[in-house]
């Protein structure tokens, strides 16, 4: 019983120093050394990584109220992209009905290929084809840059936006030596120091 609560002691006497060194001293028979213990640093490759899962580098970067924009993001280019892929699907089985090359399509092609003549529905079935896939790739692009942007957000986690943002003008007169055909002359300007 008194060995563990002298465990005990030892863990509460010992933690708060564990936590608060940033270097340790080993003393031995030899001269002193120092070696340094580095902090555990929030990573930008973990979170270039963990970004190939969709918003899970922006919650791995603490930007919780990033996620749903991802998620929209995919959402909408995904929508976009199927109801213009039913669209095409739609009008290629009207074109292969009208022209007789599939003569088992839905009723809706059927319907659509009696409005329209082979021209319009070659049309329309391209502009469709075109719509799905630049949805397609707009989805590809808010993937790409969905990681990027947990990159960029880990390499600034650490990045300390301060109120403390000033302006500094100062004058500033500068003599320079005199010179045999121009005198003495002068300079005058300002001095701009922007701390942030």
């Amino acid at each position: 019983m008194k060995k563990l609560w002298l465990f005990i002691l030892f863990l509460a006497l010992a933690s708060p120093i564990v936590r608060a060194q940033d270097t340790l001293i080993l003393k031995q028979d030899k001269p002193v050394e120092t070696v340094t213990v580095k902090n555990r640093k929030h990573s930008p490759k973990k979170a270039t990584w963990l970004a190939l899962i969709p918003s899970a580098g922006q919650a791995y970067n603490h930007k919780f109220w990033k996620m749903p924009i991802v998620y929209a993001g995919f959402g909408a280019t995904g929508f976009f992209a199927i109801r213009n892929a039913n669209d095409y699907h739609l009008y290629r089985d009207a074109f292969d009905y009208k022209t007789g090359v599939h003569t088992d399509v839905s009723d809706a092609a059927k319907e659509e290929a009696a409005k329209y003549t082979e021209d319009n529905l070659i049309t329309l079935r391209d502009y469709y084809r075109s719509n799905m896939e630049l949805c397609w790739i707009l989805a590809a692009a808010w993937y790409i840059i969905q990681i990027i942007d947990a990159n960029v957000d880990a390499h600034f986690f650490y990045y300390d936006v301060s109120d403390d943002l000033t302006l500094q003008i100062e004058p500033q007169w500068n003599t320079i030596t005199y010179d045999k055909n121009l005198g003495y002359s002068n300079n005058i300007g300002l001095t701009l120091k922007l701390n942030f």
